[in-house]
């Protein structure tokens, strides 16, 4: 039994909720009276509120984000419905904006805003002492960090072995691009490292090989992100696996000195693009200079072993196909391992709102909120990119089809041109873009280059088959069989780190 719960709804178990833990660690002294919930999306949400009622709480705490925000309105009416004296208490970036508009803040008791680090503590001690703000919307403020307690020691057991462990050492981004949540608070405040680099020893020594720094600016600082790597390169072993978001034109000689220093497949780096289009970026006021962006990622994919994954957005307002597959064209000539094709979201609060009448900006108007059509892409067409952006996934990202993928264009040819008549094929022979098996994969990506470009069915069947055994598979799939009959398998060499699965199927060499 419980006094407070709190609770969030995960998109996948592998994400521990380190928002939660934060609430949970400086709750002070009504902790002993707390415990915290975690759940996935794929809970039903009778299942969810019979769960949390088993507790006998009298206060709630919801974190509610983009993913869950459909099943949390869910839950918080069932809860409102069965248990109508509990207290219902919402946080987390959903309900930090436009809160009027929301059913799910109309049917909760209180929300917090923006950080509620302190403030959900403040709330529990009000409701608990039965003088409960007459306020409904409380804006949780921006907490001095250097005071907050540190949530390190409350990831579990299971959380070591099982799932993301979640970092930070900064708060904030100094830049002011419109489609991002975290333009809106134009800083960036910075941990005491000492504080942060002793948690850390402390989860290395538990056992912890994977960490996520969640920094909007890792490379921001670049004497902490210098000490962070430095710390962790002292500290190295094969299995140790650190993702960081890098600010992609910031790469000063320190950072790269130390980065070079990693094992190949020990760092991820995710490096925001977003757009080449300088128009395009002056419009979204994003700042970054290409030149320096493009010497970048030559440094990281020509000296060191660091794993991209690079952002795109498609939907930007003034973007057009042209312009965007230009874009594209050029980041795959830069090589990274990863492009992620994202879909431009009207995220709550985010000032991209403000091109919507010139740009004729139609959203969906559920989450996560993505463009349907504007200006410049009909619906169609960004249905196609929708496509695009999965097929993608699954070809280009996955690492099962890393020799394959590229055989779609030929010295000359539009990557992103070829690609995107590739999904229109795929697309109209399946005819839908989830639950496809690798095999199915791998077999139309064979019949599509064989029948349809003409390429040589012996070299093609070579290479995928290559490719099929990446993630460890030594199946011969009946449509190759014919072509390699003879072949031994190839055991690709393992990767020389503990890279996630993905990530290692990259590094994977025959």
């Amino acid at each position: 039994m419980a006094d407070i719960v709190l609770t969030t709804l995960n998109a996948k178990y592998i994400h521990a909720s380190f928002g939660l833990r934060y609430l949970y660690a400086n709750l002070g002294a009504l902790q002993e009276r707390s415990t915290l919930l975690e759940f996935q999306i794929s809970h039903r949400a009778l299942e969810i509120v019979e769960r949390l009622l088993a507790e006998e709480p009298r206060v709630i705490g919801i974190g509610v984000y983009i993913w869950n925000a459909a099943l949390s309105q869910e839950v918080v009416t069932l809860l409102k419905r069965i248990r109508p004296d509990i207290w219902i208490v919402l946080g987390g970036p959903e309900v930090s904006y436009e809160v009027e508009e929301q059913a799910i803040v109309r049917e909760a008791d209180y929300v917090i805003t923006g950080e509620g680090d302190l403030k959900f503590r403040e709330v529990c001690e009000a409701i608990l002492s039965e003088t409960p703000s007459s306020q409904k919307v409380i804006a949780g403020g921006l907490p001095n960090i250097k005071e907050l307690t540190l949530p390190y020691s409350l990831y579990g057991e299971d959380d070591v072995a099982h799932r993301v462990i979640y970092v930070e050492a900064s708060r904030g981004c100094p830049f002011t691009c419109e489609f991002c949540l975290s333009s809106l608070a134009n800083s960036v405040r910075q941990f005491p490292l000492d504080r942060l680099l002793q948690e850390l020893d402390r989860l290395l020594a538990r056992g912890v090989n994977q960490f996520k720094f969640v920094d909007r600016t890792f490379n921001l600082n670049a004497r902490v992100g210098e000490q962070i790597l430095e710390f962790f390169y002292e500290r190295y072993h094969p299995d140790l696996f650190l993702h960081f978001e890098m600010i992609p034109d910031r790469l000063p000689n320190g950072v790269r000195d130390w980065i070079a220093k990693f094992p190949e497949g020990a760092l991820q780096f995710e490096i925001g693009v977003q757009t080449f289009n300088e128009e395009v970026a002056a419009l979204i006021r994003r700042r970054q200079n290409y030149e320096k962006l493009e010497e970048n990622f030559r440094f990281l994919r020509q000296e060191t072993g660091v794993h991209i994954h690079a952002d795109l957005i498609a939907g930007l307002p003034g973007e057009s196909l042209e312009s965007f597959g230009e874009g594209f064209d050029r980041l795959v000539r830069l090589d990274p391992q990863e492009i992620q094709v994202g879909i431009l979201k009207r995220l709550r609060g985010t000032p991209i709102v403000r091109h919507d009448h010139d740009w004729k900006m139609v959203y969906n108007p559920d989450p996560p909120y993505e463009i349907l059509q504007n200006k410049l892409l009909d619906f169609g067409t960004m249905q196609r990119l929708r496509r695009f952006s999965r097929f993608w996934d699954l070809f280009g990202n996955s690492g099962n089809f890393v020799e394959t993928t590229p055989l779609l264009w030929e010295d000359g040819q539009s990557p992103f041109q070829s690609f995107m008549h590739w999904s229109d094929w795929l697309y109209g022979r399946l005819g839908r873009t989830h639950s496809i098996s690798l095999g199915t994969l791998a077999e139309n990506i064979f019949h599509y280059l064989t029948e349809e470009l003409g390429r040589s069915p012996e070299t093609i069947a070579q290479t995928v088959w290559r490719d099929y055994q990446r993630g460890g598979r030594s199946d011969k799939p009946q449509f190759l069989r014919p072509y390699i009959e003879d072949a031994s398998p190839t055991i690709a060499r393992q990767a020389p780190s503990g890279s996630p699965r993905r990530q290692a199927r990259h590094l994977a060499k025959h």
